[in-house]
């Protein structure tokens, strides 16, 4: 019956209003007397299903019991309270919301985590109360994670906040932004990818949209941030590229010029490290057209070397891309230097092959500089991954990027020769008869 108005068998209200005041102060010399008025109390409303008389028994009751300093008592009557038969939904729920209220009075750490824990146990499988699970959850995450990070993992990472139809969409993206956090630190990236669906992208909405709030924003830069982290464990350079992109057309990051040099630093950074496919290709390009890039030379430059057809010299790309490397803390230089010297070889790889139908080995170790077990090594990896076609005659050193024709090539191309040879005969038996009639053969 949750959302209705409960009309109570009896109303409790003017015995609550003397009962609960003489109960509160009889607590005060003898807590024990104080507590049984108030159960007696609690019963008769409870019984009653008196709705309001049996909320406000319910906070003097834990009142009692946090005033006399007793949280274990406290505890101890939240739990047989919210087993008591009959006991309305929105009581339980209200007794929960107010012993939350009460989290800040806590004597001690100690003391706060019993109680939590005790919250928790009273809420589990309650989802009247789902919501103030959630959030205690989370307050008890934060204190276990200095000491205990898997654990404190592992009670949020728990919660299906998703499907809480009582909590909101910014409520509910703060949640998982936080088991993502979670899991990231103990390197639990697996999990934390599985997490990260559970958010879509729109919902952060545009650029524009973002800046005029800043808690949407600070969600956004968040959730792009986290996933780098994760995409960068799998090596995933084009979606890393991505999501620095989505950073960088932020409009608070936009209007900040430090911040979106680093931003465009980092997209094209990874870009150039991305393998290549149709997708990378496009970004590429529409990265080249960015106006700000202008403003960063080095960058600019990468990207024309990557976008032009012509063979490129490793010294040079490595002269020029140690710098940039150098700014991009999240990745070792080390590691993305070996990377990019892979993506320029199949760069020039591409390009030999737009050139060269028959190329000798010994031709692409010059162009390639590298030796004939390499170039066959690089060019097995292209040739398996789709980027290039190529065959090696090993006997005869060659190498051919002619792609052969299957047989139903064959007969298409012999089909339409045949039908244009066909078309031009028609038209030279017309030509032929025009010259008869004009000459009246």
């Amino acid at each position: 019956m949750d959302g209705e108005t409960l009309k109570p068998e009896k109303d409790w209200s003017k015995e609550a209003d003397d009962v609960i005041p003489a109960a509160i102060k009889l607590a005060e010399s003898d807590l024990h007397a104080g507590l049984d008025k108030l159960l007696t109390l609690e019963k008769q409303t409870r019984q009653s299903a008196d709705l309001a008389s049996s909320k406000r028994t319910l906070a003097a009751i834990l009142d009692v019991c946090k005033s006399a300093g007793k949280w274990t008592l406290l505890i101890e009557q939240m739990t047989f309270l919210s087993k008591k038969h009959g006991q309305l939904k929105q009581a339980i729920a209200a007794m929960v919301q107010h012993v939350i209220s009460l989290l800040d009075q806590t004597p001690d750490e100690h003391t706060k985590v019993a109680v939590l824990e005790a919250i928790r146990s009273v809420t589990e499988g309650k989802i009247f109360v789902e919501v103030e699970r959630a959030r205690v959850t989370r307050e008890l995450a934060k204190i276990k994670e200095p000491t205990d990070l898997a654990s404190a993992a592992e009670i949020l990472c728990e919660l299906q906040v998703e499907t809480y139809g009582a909590m909101d969409t910014r409520e509910k993206t703060d949640f998982i932004l936080e088991q993502i956090r979670l899991c990231i630190a103990q390197s639990d990236f697996n999990q934390a990818r599985i997490l990260s669906r559970k958010i879509t992208p729109r919902y952060f909405g545009s650029a524009v949209t973002s800046a005029d709030d800043k808690e949407l924003t600070r969600q956004r830069l968040c959730y792009y941030n986290f996933m780098v982290q994760i995409d960068l464990h799998d090596s995933d350079y084009l979606n890393v590229c991505r999501h620095y992109y989505s950073i960088f057309h932020t409009k608070e990051v936009a209007d900040d010029p430090h911040q979106y040099s680093s931003a465009l630093q980092n997209v094209v950074v990874f870009v150039i490290l991305s393998p290549y496919s149709n997708e990378q290709s496009d970004l590429i390009f529409r990265i080249q057209a960015e106006s700000k890039l202008e403003e960063l030379p080095q960058c600019l430059q990468a990207i024309k070397m990557f976008t032009a057809s012509e063979l490129m010299s490793w010294p040079l790309v490595q002269q020029l891309a140690e710098p940039l490397f150098a700014g991009t803390s999240i990745v070792p230089a080390k590691d993305l230097i070996k990377d990019l010297h892979k993506r320029v070889i199949e760069h020039n790889i591409r390009i030999v092959s737009k050139c060269y139908t028959r190329i000798s080995m010994d031709r692409l170790h010059s162009l390639l500089d590298l030796s004939h077990s390499e170039i066959e090594s690089y060019l097995s990896e292209m040739v398996v991954s789709g980027s290039v076609f190529a065959r090696i005659n090993r006997p005869e050193r060659i190498v051919s990027f002619t792609k052969a024709k299957d047989t139903d090539d064959i007969l298409n191309d012999w089909s339409h020769k045949i039908s244009s040879l066909l078309g031009h005969i028609e038209t030279i038996e017309h030509l032929i008869t025009k010259e008869e009639m004009i000459n009246a053969l």
